[in-house]
């Protein structure tokens, strides 16, 4: 990553001690390069990955621009979560410290509206909200944005994702045609070039790190886990690296929820954050993980969108993302202002193995696979660890100097006890350090038979007794009655396997992988069994969603095609020209 002084920048002195109060004295490429523009007044669309400093790049000429005499709205900017709109507006505040009368305000969901109002009528002059907040003040009335000058649109491609693009069209439509308009993305799908046609003016362009994403510093690797004993494997994995401060992903709120609970019952540290806990809740969990009070925090996509956090060592993703820009995001969260981090990934099964290659492919990646450490591994790592900070401290008291250190009366007490007893200092010395890697003898044991993985689709290769068969079409049959089936957009030619549908509808709506049951894949449709109970609901979660970073939709079946109706399944469930009979997969278990 490049650096540019800040004094070359040529910043007015207010914003340059409030740069110098933050600890900055050089920006960073994308801040180097937006700031001179945006001070222009020029319309911008700024193209760059998660960590390069983007909330600076627009912050500066954003709290300069504010003429600190008007209680009128004249900067607004849009984020897609609560986090990255609460994060944004601090920056901002610190920004302003130096410029009084500048007075930003964050409005977003899941708080109190009184508190946003007061603000909002005694002066806010800067705005940092989600979409649907700024949407509910402006039905209000309450948020006038007839004066807004400039237009932050901040992980636009993120908030078109999540279906705040009708909100976003609104919102603009709203403030005057001679507003500047600055847009930052860190992907640029065609939804991002359409907003730019129809809301910018002959932008800028300004991208950094085109060709490569920004995971140049970042060790990636991959584990291959029995999908039977996943959390007993991140388990061995946490201690075997022992990370210091770690985000740990999962695609649905329940997996966030479960895994929180076993990792905090088995002496891990660990915080849940998703988009069902309140905002409160939220902040403390946030506040916990900044100061490094908690070290793990288990998140999903969308509840850690944006999460500015220093020195996160390790990236962990417990599921697969279904998007390949989803995973670029995630291990963007390591490795950042030029320092080094790690990525893992945990796989169950070859399907997930493939899906991993896939998305290493897209991101130009490098994923080295390992294999799950042994008890043994873990315990000479774990003394590894501790002899090297036992001599950090010693090199750092002799640097120091002084008069020894502050137990020191209490080591020759112990090494005189041990004199009388026959005991030497390096087995008193050894007594003590064994007491710091006792627990570690509590280990998961996770036998190589658990690692169904290795026989396809995680099958076992002996044939079922015929009473068990019998057994398991009975056990299906009645699994059918209470199913309806949905229809999906997508199939084999899209490169789309079961495993793939299930996480993409457990992630989107909610439903845990066991409630899914038949998949029927065709060329160009799959035919998806779900709950009768929960079909409406699906739906109406599957309006917009990606398969394998594809746009799908999903409409309502009329039933699962019977072998009387072969002949008709390309007109009814594949299109035209399908001749070949559909794949179909019961196997599609050890995707979750």
């Amino acid at each position: 990553m490049n650096f540019t002084p800040f004094i070359q920048l040529d910043l007015t002195e207010p914003l340059m001690r409030a740069v110098e109060d933050l600890g900055f004295t050089e920006a960073t490429e994308i801040q180097a390069q937006s700031i001179p523009i945006i001070r222009e007044g020029r319309d911008m669309i700024g193209r760059s990955q998660t960590g390069t400093g983007k909330t600076l790049a627009f912050g500066i000429p954003a709290v300069e621009s504010v003429d600190a005499g008007s209680r009128k709205v004249q900067v607004l900017v849009l984020c897609p979560t609560r986090e990255l709109a609460m994060q944004a507006c601090a920056e901002l505040r610190k920004l302003s410290r130096y410029r009084p009368g500048v007075r930003p305000e964050e409005v977003y969901g899941g708080v109190s509206m009184q508190r946003q109002i007061y603000a909002l009528q005694t002066g806010a002059n800067v705005v940092v909200g989600t979409p649907g907040r700024i949407m509910d003040h402006m039905r209000r009335g309450t948020l006038k944005l007839d004066s807004v000058q400039l237009v932050v649109l901040d992980e636009a491609d993120e908030m078109l994702s999540m279906g705040f693009k009708e909100d976003i069209e609104t919102i603009l439509k709203e403030t005057p045609a001679q507003r500047q308009t600055v847009l930052f993305s860190a992907t640029m799908p065609p939804e991002i070039l359409r907003l730019t046609r129809d809301f910018q003016h002959d932008p800028a362009m300004v991208e950094i790190d085109k060709k490569q994403p920004s995971v140049k510093a970042i060790r990636q690797t991959s584990y291959n886990v029995p999908a039977l004993r996943k959390m007993d494997a991140l388990n061995l994995i946490l201690r075997y690296h022992d990370p210091k401060l770690a985000i740990i992903f999962c695609n649905t709120k329940k997996t966030v929820d479960e895994l929180t609970e076993y990792l905090n019952s088995h002496g891990f540290g660990a915080e849940a954050l998703h988009g069902d806990m309140k905002q409160p809740q939220r902040t403390q969990v946030l506040s916990g993980f900044k100061s490094a009070r908690t070290n793990l925090l288990v998140a999903t996509d969308v509840a850690a969108r944006g999460i500015d956090v220093e020195n996160i060592d390790f990236v962990i993703n417990y599921d697969i993302p279904q998007d390949p820009e989803y995973y670029i995001h995630r291990i963007g969260r390591t490795g950042r202002a030029g320092k080094s981090g790690t990525a893992i990934t945990l796989c169950c099964g070859r399907r997930q193995q493939w899906q991993m290659n896939d998305v290493a492919k897209i991101a130009k990646s490098d994923v080295r696979q390992a294999p799950l450490p042994s008890p043994e591994e873990i315990r000479k790592a774990a003394r590894e660890r501790l002899l090297d900070e036992a001599s950090a401290l010693l090199a750092e008291k002799t640097r120091e100097g002084g008069d020894g250190f502050p137990c020191g009366d209490l080591a020759d007490s112990l090494i005189a006890a041990g004199k009388e007893q026959g005991v030497s200092a390096r087995d008193i010395v050894a007594m003590l350090l064994e007491r710091q890697v006792q627990p570690l003898e509590n280990l998961p044991d996770i036998p190589q038979e658990a690692y169904s993985f290795e026989r396809p689709y995680g099958r076992t290769s002996a044939k079922p007794l015929p009473s068990q068969a019998r057994r398991s079409r009975a056990d299906r049959a009645r699994r059918d009655e209470k199913m309806s089936y949905i229809l999906l957009n997508v199939g084999k030619n899209q490169h789309v396997m079961p495993g793939n549908i299930v996480g993409a509808i457990t992630q989107y709506t909610g439903i845990s992988g066991n409630e899914i049951g038949r998949i029927e894949l065709f060329d160009d449709r799959s035919l998806v069994g779900v709950p009768s109970e929960k079909t409406r609901q699906i739906l109406e979660q599957l309006r917009s969603f990606k398969i394998c970073g594809q746009k799908a939709s999903a409409q309502m079946s009329q039933g699962l095609p019977s072998k009387a109706r072969d002949s008709r399944r390309d007109r009814e469930y594949g299109g035209r020209g399908h001749s070949r009979a559909p794949r179909r997969e019961q196997g599609h278990r050890d995707a979750r």
